[in-house]
């Protein structure tokens, strides 16, 4: 099949290079579709999301570019957006008028700490342990439970199009402290009402490879255990690399494609002429 990815980081959040750069780069690749997705800006500080001052400049920039190369590739206008309670997420009226192609709904924010920062569950590993410890305890169980309820609240209120890195959160689920095991009725039970609000809202689950080239996993997000559940339920996935650097925009995706084969999975979500298409896998 021929690739795309919608997932990507560029200069304007914590991506490493120009816009364009990945275009070139993906077309050298064969892909037949891009979608750019910084960060969006968020209302409190944070090393990786884009400034609000940037973020006209970076909209017009890409439409630019998917002007310009509308005849050797397809590219899309998105946005990955935070899901923050009561301060941003994909449905927010801001973004919504922003007249984007897409945007990607993510979970990178649990709670706050004591002083009132954002924990952020996929920074350093002192920085989740902080909060860890200081929120809920220690205890890996809850942590667990609210990181899904949030990523069921984001997808039921705020009209998701794409599930973001649905269990990202296992990076830090380290032999010394787990938080969770695939197999935990507990876990499966939290996977399955979540998965149930996904279904039930048309929501795409994407398939990201990231943690595999970063070494960070040896499975997509979501893994296995909850792509065998999206499977059985029928719920669409795309293909998504959440590349930062030109060289990752195909990272890991024949063993992930390997892995989609062989739970049964045949067809991908895809934008083509501007609307979302099944393709085969």
């Amino acid at each position: 099949m021929k690739h795309s990815t919608y997932h990507s980081h560029n200069h304007y959040c914590d991506g490493k290079y120009e816009p364009e750069e990945y275009l070139k780069a993906a077309i050298d690749l064969g892909l037949t579709g891009f979608g750019f997705s910084s960060h969006v800006p968020l209302p409190f500080r944070n090393k990786w999301s884009m400034k609000e001052a940037d973020l006209a400049k970076y909209l017009q920039e890409i439409r630019n570019l998917k002007a310009q190369y509308k005849n050797r590739i397809e590219v899309y206008v998105g946005l990955e957006v935070d899901y923050v309670p009561d301060m941003v997420g994909p449905s927010d009226p801001k973004i919504k008028q922003l007249g984007l192609d897409y945007s990607i709904g993510s979970v990178h924010y649990v709670d706050q700490l004591e002083d009132g920062t954002h924990w952020e569950i996929d920074g350093t590993r002192t920085d989740f342990l902080k909060g860890f410890k200081e929120i809920f305890q220690g205890d890996g169980k809850n942590v667990i439970h609210r990181y899904l309820a949030l990523t069921r609240e984001m997808v039921d209120s705020q009209e998701t199009q794409i599930v973001g890195h649905l269990d990202k959160i296992k990076i830090h689920n380290k032999a010394e402290s787990p938080l969770f095991s695939d197999e935990d009725k507990w876990y499966q039970d939290k996977v399955e009402e979540t998965l149930s609000i996904i279904k039930e809202r048309g929501a795409i689950v994407e398939v990201n490879t990231r943690g595999m080239y970063k070494k960070l996993t040896n499975e997509p997000y979501p893994g296995k255990m909850i792509l065998k559940r999206i499977k059985q339920r029928n719920i669409p996935i795309m293909l998504n690399s959440d590349s930062h650097h030109p060289r990752e925009i195909t990272g890991s995706y024949p063993e992930a494609i390997e892995l989609l084969r062989e739970l049964g999975f045949k067809e991908l979500m895809a934008l083509k002429n501007n609307e979302w298409q099944s393709v085969a896998l």
